[in-house]
């Protein structure tokens, strides 16, 4: 178009837009003439009034209503978005929750199970699952202080998202299998009671891994094929060629443990594959019952605030039901199946007290749990996936936030938190870095107040 005609044109839309541009220019100066009028109303009302007189204290009350009524609708408001959010605090199913007499169900006795009849449903594939370039998800599921709050975690979950998998498979699977040749007897056990459980969750994971990952795992009529390392794995000989605990463990990235209750209304934990632990043995908590487990591990405030909520949740947890919680903490060097700076995994009395202080910062790493429990139906075990997710604390304090939260969390622990994850050991090389790369990003403009409208827990 040359010109002279988009000069036309633009005349032409012009003139057509002329009276849409004087009658919007007439309703103006009709607003703006009303709007003269009640102001000087109001001006007279005002001099009316100010000769009352209480005016003065009106006035002053007036006033503080209004502030007041302003700063409650913020913060009810703020509250709001947080809760829709989930922001500051992830959902917590009632199961969790203390019960009451009327909550509980009195027609089942401790220790024992009917079958039920729940089919978990069909998982849609993975889209677009790649074990080259779907990245891990990214957790960070720590929050700002001051206060570290000791709860449960518990949030709902879908099960088509049952069990995480990602491109961090090949060296998860590598150790495992190196594990297993090394120790699997130490770090994989199945006690009878408990065999008809672990063979309930080898057949979950057969049907499931093939529909939700298949171009990882494909179904045979004698079990399961891995399509990446070739490998065929019996899942229904009887007798199994191995424990079959040990076989699930070969199939996915997570750790798993499988809770038995007896008649003392206690759970147990009676079957396990627990190869990539960081902290802890599998021997060391064989066949204790579940509080033994947390109090043995001088878990925080485990009596106090988690053992009846515990208790109430595993007594009610339903087939139907998939829950997850995520926990996190810092380690010291580079094993993701065992710490070995706190000493060697054969050695009896290992502990933080045993790690070196003050590490440079190239040896701190990120290592965070996301913990699903869900109840077998047919044979009421409740069963436990620990994948656990490790970075590098140099690679996520890049991301926008993540330096400036977890400096404020771990400054959160209590005394009792901070000896259980090992605080005295990297505090002062960790928060100085932390705080170091905060100050950096806040210099390069980045914008507190829009934190929650980017992530929200347990992200």
């Amino acid at each position: 178009m040359d010109s002279e005609a988009l000069k036309q044109r633009l005349a032409g839309l012009i003139s057509r837009s002329q009276p849409y541009v004087d009658h919007a220019n007439a309703q103006f100066q009709k607003s703006k003439h009303h709007c003269s009028s009640i102001l000087k109303s109001a001006q007279k009302d005002v001099h009316r009034v100010s000769q009352h007189p209480h005016f003065k204290e009106i006035a002053y009350g007036l006033i503080l209503f209004i502030f007041v009524s302003i700063t409650l609708t913020r913060y009810i408001l703020q509250r709001r978005s947080r809760y829709l959010s989930g922001s500051s605090t992830p959902t917590t199913p009632v199961l969790e929750k203390a019960t009451n007499n009327k909550l509980k169900d009195p027609a089942r006795k401790p220790g024992e199970w009917t079958p039920s009849s729940f089919q978990r449903p069909t998982p849609p594939p993975y889209e677009n699952w790649s074990i080259e370039h779907t990245k891990p998800l990214p957790y960070r599921p720590f929050r700002y202080g001051p206060k570290y709050f000791v709860t449960m975690g518990l949030r709902n979950v879908n099960y088509d998202d049952w069990v995480e998998l990602d491109n961090h498979y090949p060296r998860f699977h590598g150790d495992k299998a190196r594990r297993i040749t090394e120790r699997g007897q130490k770090c994989c056990k199945t006690a009878p009671e408990a065999y008809p459980a672990a063979v309930e969750l080898l057949e979950e994971l057969r049907s499931y891994l093939p529909e939700r990952y298949p171009t990882l795992y494909q179904r045979t009529p004698t079990g399961i094929r891995n399509l990446w390392s070739g490998e065929d794995l019996d899942t229904t000989s009887d007798p199994l060629p191995e424990d079959p605990m040990q076989t699930a463990a070969r199939l996915v990235q997570d750790d798993l443990a499988i809770m038995i209750e007896k008649p003392d209304g206690q759970y147990y934990l009676l079957a396990g594959a627990i190869l990539l632990p960081g902290f802890w043995r599998l021997e060391d908590k064989y066949g204790m019952p579940l509080s033994e487990i947390h109090t043995s591990g001088d878990v925080p405030q485990f009596r106090e605030k988690l053992e009846k909520g515990m208790m109430n949740f595993f007594r009610r947890l339903k087939p139907e039901e998939l829950v997850a919680r995520n926990n996190y903490f810092l380690q010291v060097d580079d094993d993701l199946a065992w710490s070995h700076s706190i000493g060697s995994e054969d050695r009896p009395d290992i502990s933080w007290n045993t790690a070196e202080k003050n590490r440079a910062i190239e040896h701190h790493f990120f290592r965070s749990e996301r913990q699903t429990l869900r109840r077998l139906p047919k044979s009421g075990g409740v069963v436990f996936t620990i994948r656990t997710y490790f970075h590098p604390v140099t690679e996520i304090a890049e991301e926008e936030y993540v330096p400036g939260r977890l400096a404020s969390a771990v400054r959160s622990w209590g005394d009792d938190v901070s000896r259980y994850k090992g605080k005295e050991k990297y505090e002062g090389v960790l928060l100085e870095y932390l705080d170091t790369k905060h100050r950096e990003q806040l210099a390069r403009g980045l914008k507190l107040e829009e934190e929650d409208e980017k992530a929200s827990y347990p992200w």
